[in-house]
């Protein structure tokens, strides 16, 4: 999983794989999500991060088992 938070244009990108995108849709204005041609989720992408996301340049990481 990559993450990555793009100061200007202000977007956060989060990764899931490398597949190739076959489809995307947008649930909710400025939240794009992208799948493969499985359906699996490939990445979703948040624009206008600093507005919808309390502090997107921030990360925690945690693994529970």
């Amino acid at each position: 999983m990559q993450l990555k938070y793009s100061k200007e244009p202000d977007i956060l990108l989060i990764r899931f794989s490398d597949n190739p995108i076959s489809e995307s849709d947008e649930p909710k204005p400025g939240l794009i999500i992208d799948y493969d041609k499985d359906g699996n989720v490939v990445r979703i992408e948040i624009l206008d991060a600093s507005k919808r996301v309390q502090a997107p340049f921030k990360l925690e990481y945690e693994v529970v088992s």
